[in-house]
């Protein structure tokens, strides 16, 4: 049997910021957003078989946007947010140095 692909990733939710322009008013404002941050699992999950270990070669950690709608803060209208920008990958910058930015 197959294993479900939710069965490779912990899943973390977390809050990030996106820009979005009211289709209403125009006003375009930053959201904090919800989003399901999927990280792959470092070992394939028991009773896998060997369609299940290529799959589990191949996947990368990944967020999904948990929120269709959002509120705009100047009419207090709500609207969609386009289903287009849904899914993000999430690759972390390895091997650069985190307080020395300016060197």
């Amino acid at each position: 049997m197959a294993l479900n692909e939710r069965d490779f990733f912990t899943e973390q939710p977390e809050m990030k910021p996106m820009a979005l322009s009211c289709p209403k008013c125009g006003h375009r404002q930053e959201y904090q957003l919800r989003w399901i941050h999927r990280t792959k699992k470092d070992r394939i999950p028991a009773g896998a078989d060997e369609r299940d270990r290529a799959l589990f070669s191949k996947l990368k950690d990944y967020l999904v946007r948990a929120e269709d709608f959002a509120t705009c803060g100047k009419c207090k209208r709500r609207f969609e947010i386009p289903s287009h920008q849904s899914l993000a990958m999430y690759e972390p910058l390895a091997g650069l140095p985190v307080d020395d930015y300016d060197q």
